[in-house]
């Protein structure tokens, strides 16, 4: 899944997503106090506007340039408050320590025998941040023959994966807010948040 085959994605059509902000954040991120938050695999800017008209300072970044394309021009009233950058995590990873809130969702992030790609996000968050990595909950649902979910993190393997003096404040799986979308059997979300020690 590299850019090209997300340029592509995106362009097979007009909008690839809901426009809407992804339930769990907002469940889970209402009320904090607005910092510094890196939106990862930003796709068309959803999270990213709702997370900047809540006070934040967002960077969103994504692997396709088409992608941030349409989140920029549909972020125009926040522009000031959301910096666009494409990059491929798993090769630049973004800037340590840096990240209020590191948000993760549905992010397809391959496993590695040295996790260097998931250090580099988990490193991202500032000491006393939080990081919130959201996932599809893959248990009973047709294999698909070009995809194995265990190929990638999935948040209980990052809990298991922080060093012992993080805080995880939730490490659950429950049901989804909104329908899922069109074409897919999705019903349930896995759900990790935690946070990194002062």
């Amino acid at each position: 899944m590299d850019a090209q085959f997300w340029d592509d994605r995106y362009s097979s059509r007009d909008q690839l997503f809901s426009g809407s902000p992804n339930g769990v954040l907002v469940t889970e991120i209402t009320g904090f106090p607005p910092g510094q938050a890196l939106d990862v695999g930003c796709g068309e800017g959803a999270d990213a506007r709702w997370l900047a008209r809540q006070g934040w300072q967002v960077t969103g970044v994504d692997i396709s340039e088409v992608a941030l394309r349409r989140a920029a021009a549909a972020a125009a009233d926040v522009a000031d408050r959301i910096a666009w950058a494409r990059a491929d995590l798993a090769v630049t990873p973004p800037p340590a320590d840096a990240f209020d809130l590191v948000s993760v969702q549905y992010f397809p992030l391959l496993h590695e025998p040295e996790h260097t790609a998931l250090r580099g996000l988990l490193a991202a968050v500032a000491p006393g941040g939080t990081l919130l990595f959201v996932g599809h909950d893959v248990t009973g649902l047709p294999v698909q023959p070009d995809f194995d979910p265990a190929d990638y993190y999935r948040p209980a393997d990052i809990a298991r994966l922080l060093d012992p003096d993080w805080t995880v404040q939730i490490n659950e799986t429950r049901p989804r807010t909104v329908p899922a979308p069109a074409g897919t059997s999705h019903t349930h979300d896995t759900v990790l948040r935690a946070r990194r020690p002062r």
